[in-house]
């Protein structure tokens, strides 16, 4: 069995849906992300649901290197755009809101700081990255109003389906408040990226190859996959080294990666295959620093297998997410 024409023309010689194509293909010219931050905090720091944040969290690792305390967001976006564009030979720009949780604060707020970034020379959208329990109806209308003049991708953390994972990495939301968010955001027919992380150690691997079956049922338009590292000054750190915990290796997480491929819906955009973090800050695992490497070696299994996104669904399949959630986990109630 060979990657079907129609898809060798539509993905253009990979075997997934990749978000660089989708880009050009797009804006007709080499599009990246500038990262920004802007310190929102999030509710499971500041007490309102919980504190301590994420237990693989340290803020640290999502913040441009070229950040300094008081940056404007056009300055954030002036800077790392010429970085990019020298980089990467980039003509375009999207202003990426990653750091915190950046749907956090009044609505009115949100407005001037996303359009201050849409007013920036160069940049064509947005992301937003945010959290499933902070995406109150004023927030969505607001980011629905957005979309409808610039490319806007909302991007969602799930990071795991599952309730015991989401207390185990003290998330402070489950899985119902993510499913409410992406139904309520697909309703306004935005652009959903869902992030995940793969390799939690209170998850087997049959229990992450049910999440691809959630997100197509869901409709959602993106994924970002993450393998678990860790980083440095955080709970996870502390667990780690006491040896709590062991990772995946680099053979078992590509093998993992094909296998969630394989049941993702081709119609879903796929942003991210890999996680990293700056070297400086990654305690383990040693080869997640290696982004190039892992991606060569995801692809070099999807050629070796012969495979790619989607194979193993029916065509066209976009089954209703709570039946098939339901079915394949045995009876979880959304």
């Amino acid at each position: 069995m060979k990657l079907p024409r129609r898809l060798q023309e539509k993905w253009r010689g990979k075997r997934y849906n990749s978000f660089h194509r989708v880009l050009k293909e797009t804006f007709g010219a080499r599009v990246h992300k500038v990262s920004l931050r802007w310190d929102f905090t999030c509710p499971n720091r500041d007490g309102k649901v919980a504190t301590g944040g994420c237990t693989y969290c340290n803020n640290a690792g999502h913040t441009p290197r070229t950040y300094r305390p008081g940056m404007s967001i056009r300055e954030q976006l002036e800077m790392g755009s010429e970085a990019v564009r020298r980089r990467y030979k980039a003509e375009k720009f999207v202003a990426y809101f990653q750091s915190y949780t950046n749907t956090y604060g009044p609505a009115s707020e949100l407005e001037r700081l996303y359009r201050a970034a849409l007013d920036v020379p160069g940049v064509v959208g947005l992301a937003i990255a945010t959290r499933p329990d902070c995406v109150p109806d004023d927030v969505l209308d607001l980011i629905a109003d957005i979309s409808r003049h610039t490319y806007l991708w909302l991007e969602l953390g799930l990071e795991s389906m599952h309730d015991k994972t989401l207390a185990w990495v003290n998330r402070g939301h489950d899985l119902k408040a993510f499913v409410d968010a992406a139904e309520r955001s697909k309703r306004k027919d935005l652009r959903l990226a869902v992030h995940l992380i793969l390799g939690f150690p209170t998850e087997t691997r049959e229990e992450m190859l049910l999440t691809p079956a959630l997100l197509n049922g869901l409709g959602v338009d993106g994924i970002k996959l993450h393998n678990l590292h860790v980083i440095k000054h955080t709970v996870l750190e502390r667990l780690y080294r006491s040896g709590a915990f062991g990772l995946l290796t680099r053979e078992a997480y590509v093998s993992l990666v094909v296998d969630f491929l394989e049941l993702l819906h081709p119609e879903i955009v796929v942003h991210r295959l890999t996680g990293e973090t700056y070297r400086d800050l990654t305690v383990a695992p040693g080869w997640s620093v290696n982004k190039i490497g892992v991606l060569n070696a995801i692809h070099a299994e999807l050629e070796r297998r012969d495979t790619w996104q989607g194979r193993i669904l029916p065509e066209g399949s976009r089954s209703s997410a709570h039946s098939r959630v339901t079915n394949l986990s045995g009876g979880l109630a959304l």
